[in-house]
């Protein structure tokens, strides 16, 4: 029997399959959310360089992207070991601390793996196995990045929110989505839900400009907003944003009030947009389904 056929039979081995996956891919995740923002500041400064000197200068620093240098200690730049990188459990066996000048290793790192493997699992056992389940975990892959990234940094970076609205359009070329599947949607679907999630949000920051002279979001979140709806479709652009926006407010006003902040600081707008996102994903069209029959004309 095909590994396939098997993975179709058996749904439990199927989430504990994608489960296990995503362990190792939130390692990797970490990498990203880690190095992606160092090698955009990197090459901005080595831009502005050259722009500056009016001629090509090349970078006098060291080579470092997703692969390059190899992982290492903050504290005292050992190199992590393969069994020093094992998804969690290398974790808890160094008791989160460096093998070498026992320094604190961050708590987040083990988090995101674990973030990732819970939702991997979640998004197997709502969707099955099939192309919905595969899509449904890409999208996943790439929220979680750009949630960390975005509450670190306050930036959603082009170099993932455009290849995802990209791979939106591309998967929406596999047809209308099953019964269960909020996914891939009718390629109409998925090029509106692109247009009208980049201009929703447009059409907000500009009136906000208009009306108090500041910004008040970036334009990653436009296009973050644009890539969920290019996945979903412009069916689920509303809901999406008044979720986002409900739970962001509030959330932001704890936070504010508890860290005793100016209503005036920003916050990023992007972890919103991604949870609320994962949520439509899964259960978007139920939402709605549900909402709509709130209304409806009983006999």
């Amino acid at each position: 029997m095909r590994l396939i056929d098997v993975f179709a039979a058996q749904p439990a081995l199927f989430i504990g399959a994608c489960s296990l996956l995503g362990l190792l891919i939130g390692s990797f995740l970490n990498v990203v959310i880690h190095r992606l923002p160092v090698m955009l500041e990197r090459q901005w400064r080595l831009e502005c360089s050259r722009l500056a000197a009016g001629v090509q200068v090349a970078s006098a620093e060291e080579p470092f992207n997703l692969v390059v240098p190899r992982s290492a200690c903050p504290a005292c730049r050992a190199p992590i070991t393969a069994w020093q990188n094992i998804p969690i459990l290398s974790y808890l066996a160094l008791r989160g601390r460096c093998a070498a000048c026992r320094a604190p290793i961050s708590a987040r790192y083990p988090l995101v793996e674990a973030l990732t493997a819970v939702l991997s699992a979640a998004v197997a056992w709502r969707f099955g196995f099939g192309t919905a389940a595969g899509a449904g975990l890409v999208l996943t892959w790439f929220l979680i990045a750009l949630t960390f990234i975005d509450l670190d940094t306050q930036y959603l970076p082009d170099n993932l929110t455009l290849p995802l609205l990209w791979l939106g359009l591309l998967v929406s070329l596999a047809g209308t989505a099953g019964a269960q599947a909020a996914i891939p949607v009718d390629l109409r679907s998925s090029v509106l839900g692109a247009v009208v999630g980049y201009l929703c949000l447009w059409s907000v920051y500009q009136l906000f400009r208009l009306a108090t002279g500041k910004e008040g979001m970036g334009y990653g979140d436009f296009k973050l907003l644009a890539a969920l709806g290019a996945w979903l479709g412009w069916q689920l652009i509303l809901p999406l944003v008044l979720v986002a926006a409900a739970v962001g407010a509030l959330l932001g006003a704890l936070m504010l009030a508890i860290q005793g902040r100016a209503r005036a600081t920003p916050l990023a707008f992007g972890p919103y947009l991604a949870a609320s996102g994962w949520l439509m994903l899964l259960f978007g069209h139920e939402i709605v389904a549900r909402y709509l029959g709130l209304f409806a004309v009983r006999p």
